[in-house]
């Protein structure tokens, strides 16, 4: 089976790369490096200042994150790779084509666009979700929006097969992640990814052996797509808020419960 993995160029990626290969071996790598040109307002720069001053958790969670892997994954395998801005340009079309996968994994790349999907790799593509479909979906980062909305129940980490639009592909497989109410955000995320990348291993190993789960979404429930434009500082206050009080006063008896309510497609280890 030839895998061609599509990532984004971050440390976590790089780790999944590795986690990949260590089991499967990958015939090719494409990073995406995007070059984020975004306009910096008067209003963006108060937030950022706010946001570094009173909740500066959040985003020291995840680069504490990335370190770890970072320092554990420093390198890429050692197969062929492309680094592009865009993972829908013509060079990684081309370097797609050539190596012919019969599987392509995706994670952390923009929306993979016709052109890319028209590959059709004989077994297909499938896109790692670190949030747990259909109930959440979108960006920035969905563990951040389940605590945010006070619905810790609902972090986990979904396998689809993809399609055009944002999460939205049949299911493959989804777990909830199981942890302590009294996790820091740090080790949350931390526990978040590695679940993540033990899942999509999880979801390789049943496609090679013929598993071809594939459960429409909208069979399950209908779910909330978020979108970065919408995480503001009343989200992040919020997510402080809310980890806060799960830390203290929470059981996790109740997020079992709450549990019991959520769908997920399982597969066999």
């Amino acid at each position: 089976m030839k895998i061609i993995l599509w990532v984004g160029n971050e440390p976590n990626q790089r780790a999944l790369a590795n986690k990949i290969h260590e089991k499967f071996g990958l015939a090719g790598i494409i990073t995406e490096s995007r070059n984020n040109k975004r306009t910096i307002s008067i209003s963006k720069i108060v937030s950022k200042i706010i946001e570094k001053l009173f909740i500066p958790t959040i985003d020291n969670a995840w680069l504490k994150m990335k370190l770890f892997y970072q320092k554990n994954y420093p390198e890429y395998p050692s197969v062929p790779i492309l680094d592009v801005e865009n993972i829908n340009s013509d060079n990684a079309y081309e370097f797609t084509r050539s190596i012919c996968p019969d599987l392509i994994v995706v994670s952390g790349t923009r929306l993979i666009k016709e052109k890319m999907l028209s590959l059709n790799p004989s077994i297909g593509i499938i896109n790692l979700h670190t949030g747990l479909s259909p109930y959440v979906k979108g960006g920035p980062n969905c563990t951040n929006w389940c605590i945010s909305s006070n619905n810790m129940h609902l972090i986990g980490n979904t396998v689809m097969w993809i399609d055009k639009n944002i999460d939205s592909g049949n299911i493959l497989t989804s777990e909830i992640l199981r942890f302590d109410t009294k996790e820091t955000l740090n080790t949350l995320h931390l526990k978040v990814m590695e679940h993540a990348h033990y899942l999509m291993n999880k979801a390789i190993l049943y496609v090679s052996k013929g598993g071809r789960n594939s459960v429409s979404q909208s069979s399950i429930a209908q779910g909330k797509t978020y979108y970065t434009k919408e995480w503001t500082l009343q989200q992040k206050f919020s997510l402080k808020r809310n980890l806060r009080r799960m830390q203290q006063t929470s059981k996790n008896e109740d997020l079992k419960e709450l549990r019991t309510k959520i769908v997920t497609i399982r597969i066999d280890d």
